[in-house]
């Protein structure tokens, strides 16, 4: 553990705390969206307001960062950690929106488990962030995530898989591999979140 003449801010704890619990929001949004007859626009909606707040709370980290002396740990980790979990945001977000957008009433198998992994992950992630405080028990945290990432994959590929099988009509096929690969792209974020977070953690060990 490095040792410093001047406290750091811990204001930033609670910042990725903050961020964090939005995802846990997004991603349950999400799992509203495969309830038969779900609002779609609403859901969106509810969304796009969850992703302006992960917004604002990057925006504070960012502020924070560049206003204070003294960091938790090193300030290139603490933009990287912030824009990690801004980017997991802003993939769900997209997701969401196409699926609204396209009109997706119907969407493909496997798709829930996209979503449970992304919930399980931001669920994960949140509780996680707390710990930064004592570098404490986060190699659970990193070695789950990965595994979660490896889960997605397996899904992903089945999921193309099926995708071009022939049992879509080309236009479906262009607008639901869209969806899929935002969720992908959200769930290989979180991986590299907890990737981040081992970083910090060996930093500071």
């Amino acid at each position: 553990m490095r040792f410093r003449l001047t406290p750091a801010d811990t204001t930033f704890y609670d910042l990725f705390a903050k961020s964090a619990s939005v995802l846990v929001e997004g991603a349950n949004l999400l799992a509203d969206l495969l309830v038969i007859d779900s609002d779609k626009t609403a859901t969106a909606r509810l969304m796009k307001d969850a992703e302006h707040r992960a917004d604002e709370a990057t925006h504070e980290i960012i502020r924070r960062v560049n206003s204070t002396f003294v960091t938790p740990f090193d300030r290139e980790d603490i933009y990287r950690l912030a824009a990690g979990l801004d980017d997991v945001m802003d993939y769900m977000e997209a997701a969401v929106d196409m699926i609204s957008l396209y009109g997706l009433d119907v969407l493909p198998e496997g798709i829930e488990q996209q979503v449970e992994v992304l919930q399980r992950a931001a669920q994960l992630t949140a509780d996680a962030m707390p710990r930064l405080r004592s570098m404490r028990d986060l190699d659970e945290y990193w070695i789950e995530i990965n595994r979660l990432e490896n889960l997605g994959d397996q899904t992903h590929r089945q999921m193309l898989a099926k995708l071009f099988s022939g049992a879509y009509d080309a236009l479906t096929v262009l607008k639901l591999k869209d969806v899929i690969e935002q969720l992908e792209l959200a769930i290989d974020a979180f991986e590299k979140v907890a990737n981040t977070v081992e970083q910090i953690a060996v930093k500071e060990s």
